[in-house]
């Protein structure tokens, strides 16, 4: 059975409904066949292969990319911004007004060169950690509190050479290791939104 949250004004009216059973997830990347299988575009492999399980077409829209997807009961909502990754958070602000979700169902995949390749770690908060898209996005919804699923992509560049890094593709010994942690990776964002962000942690971060 669909939830609905009403939230009224002091008149008794109406002002917006919210679906207590629909989740936003953002996959983080750069549209154009120039980026496809680059570091910086593990959140597109994570919901392109999320949507591909449920055999969901992407759709051009405002802003994004977008399909759904329905998890025991649950919709969920995945985008890829075509925004580029340093304004993520034009996307990301538009669809949670547009789909009437709040930010506790929100969650935001994104690449991160902390974490060795294919570790795989939830957070319900945090800093942006100088990444531009999650900068963005804090910059859009004038906070950091919105969960993220981190995907690891090492750091194994020479001083200077981030960007270059980010924006190249994983090599083939990468991808092996990675491959099966892009299937982990949904099983986590499953279980964000059916299970929730503390057991979802507690369960599979690495």
């Amino acid at each position: 059975m669909n939830l609905l949250k009403w939230l009224f004004r002091r008149d008794n009216h109406v002002e917006t409904v919210v679906d207590d059973m629909k989740y936003i997830i953002v996959g983080l990347g750069n549209v154009g066949t120039e980026y496809e299988g680059t570091r910086h575009n593990s959140g597109f492999m994570v919901v392109d292969r999320l949507a591909k399980k449920s055999d969901a077409p992407w759709t051009l829209e405002r802003h994004a990319y977008r399909t759904e997807v329905r998890i025991k009961g649950r919709t969920l909502v995945l985008i890829k911004p075509t925004t580029y990754m340093n304004l993520s958070g034009k996307a990301v602000k538009y669809w949670l007004q547009a789909e009437k979700v709040t930010q506790e169902r929100l969650l935001v995949v994104v690449d991160d060169i902390a974490l060795p390749v294919g570790t795989l770690r939830m957070k319900k908060q945090g800093s942006a950690g100088g990444h531009n898209g999650l900068g963005n996005i804090e910059e859009m919804l004038g906070n950091s509190n919105y969960c993220r699923l981190r995907v690891g992509v090492g750091d194994n560049f020479s001083r200077g050479k981030q960007i270059d890094y980010v924006l190249g593709h994983f090599t083939a010994d990468e991808m092996a290791v990675l491959d099966p942690k892009i299937d982990r990776a949904v099983e986590m964002v499953e279980s964000f939104a059916t299970m929730g962000p503390d057991r979802t942690m507690n369960m599979f971060n690495e």
